[in-house]
């Protein structure tokens, strides 16, 4: 298919998403300019933000797990920024190395191996391959193609998830789970929950979700974006970045963005929505957005660390014990992840949902 073709609408859909080619076939094709689909309003272009570039979120070393000040200084960064970095973390460095490589061998499969796990194709409602976000309800599209990976059971995930990524990403997810409860343990003991026992456990991390993201090369990378600007609707999000950069989150005056730089062998964590409804807004799910690149093809995998979906999620007790007016409703996760992906990204705007007037 021609290049001028593609600001068809018809024609860009069938090919992106109908054909499995994705924004990565796209722009394997050499566009010199973007297709009109991707152009996003003035006021969501990176050129028309402010960035706060003396700013930066912090870097935590876990290496002595056991030394209180990394306690505090986990859960003073979920207060305050709602983002962190965590170095000597504890899963191999090889691991990481090992899924960043598993996901560009995925994407380089061609365009008829990946169609297999669309929407319209996959033989698991788990595994999904595509392209933007929620194009559907999208007025301008996200330069990103995704599979995104619901964690069942090793034994499904061996049965569906695609070969050429599928033993990696099992690995990077069974290697995380330590960091994951130690993050956990962490920030509910500043909450008063001294224990997390198994009906906690499952309303703090009872289902789990990786996703293998692909941002491509991309025309005119000042008028379009990658992610648009949006909270996580996880507990807890772990994120593996390559080298290459473009993460921006939310600064505190709620105006500016600051760059998150990629750190060798670290791992981003941020909080997610559920953990602010849980915590009453003690912990901060904040906003951020990924750029896209005119010179580097860039890769992301997060893992996100949901509550169950048949949860009811709403203020811990052990949080409002003290008198504190409850500021969110109870709401069943399942449907709160429904209100998320029917809709464009939005900034914060998810939360609001369940806000008590």
């Amino acid at each position: 298919m021609a290049p001028t073709t593609m600001n068809n609408p018809t024609n860009l859909i069938e090919f992106v998403m109908l054909e499995g080619n994705g924004v990565k076939g796209l722009s394997e094709m050499g566009l010199k300019s973007l297709p009109n689909q991707y152009i996003q309003p003035l006021e969501e272009r990176m050129s028309m933000i402010k960035v706060v570039s003396q700013e930066s979120i912090p870097i935590i070393d876990m290496s002595n797990w056991n030394d209180p000040k990394v306690g505090d200084a986990i859960c003073d960064a979920a207060e305050k920024w709602g983002f962190f970095q965590v170095i000597n973390h504890g899963i191999p460095i090889q691991v990481l190395e090992n899924v960043k490589d598993a996901t560009y061998r995925f994407y380089e499969l061609p365009s008829k191996e990946k169609v297999k796990y669309t929407k319209e194709n996959s033989s698991s409602k788990h595994v999904r391959y595509g392209s933007s976000f929620t194009p559907e309800a999208e007025k301008a599209l996200e330069w990103k193609d995704y599979l995104s990976l619901f964690y069942v059971s090793e034994d499904e995930a061996m049965a569906t998830w695609p070969y050429a990524c599928r033993d990696e990403a099992l690995e990077y997810m069974k290697m995380s789970e330590t960091l994951i409860k130690q993050l956990l343990n962490v920030l509910m003991k500043r909450l008063n929950v001294s224990q997390i026992d198994e009906k906690r456990e499952s309303l703090l991390m009872g289902s789990k979700r990786i996703n293998l993201n692909y941002y491509p090369i991309c025309p005119n990378q000042e008028l379009t974006v990658a992610i648009g600007r949006h909270s996580d609707v996880s507990t807890l999000t772990v994120l593996l970045q390559d080298e290459t950069g473009g993460l921006y989150v939310r600064a505190e005056d709620h105006h500016s963005w600051i760059h998150v730089p990629p750190v060798s062998g670290a791992l981003v964590i941020n909080i997610g929505d559920a953990l602010q409804i849980i915590s009453n807004g003690r912990y901060k799910s904040i906003e951020h957005r990924v750029t896209t690149n005119e010179s580097n093809t860039r890769v992301s995998v997060p893992i996100f660390v949901n509550p169950s979906p048949s949860d009811v999620i709403g203020p811990l007790p052990e949080v409002l014990a003290n008198g504190e007016k409850q500021i969110y409703k109870n709401v069943l996760y399942s449907d709160y992840v429904k209100h998320f992906f029917r809709k464009a990204h939005d900034g914060k705007m998810t939360i609001e949902y369940v806000k008590i007037d």
